[in-house]
């Protein structure tokens, strides 16, 4: 499973959920199902993401084992 710090970047940068959704692209429900967990997000929305945190990928997503 990929777990995400999405939420934690998201409330350290004072981005809300609409504002973070804007900026990749993306719905406000898709950011609200990928901080719960229940949306992996395509390479493509990862790497947006990160371009947005100034983080590589991995430091905002990463695998959970089972």
């Amino acid at each position: 499973m990929i777990k995400s710090r999405v939420k934690e970047l998201r409330a350290r940068m004072d981005l809300t959920q609409s504002a973070l959704a804007e900026q990749v692209g993306v719905t406000r429900q898709t950011i609200v199902a990928l901080e719960k967990g229940s949306y992996t997000p395509s390479l493509l929305l990862a790497m947006n993401i990160a371009e947005v945190f100034k983080l590589s990928i991995e430091e905002i997503f990463y695998k959970e084992d089972a």
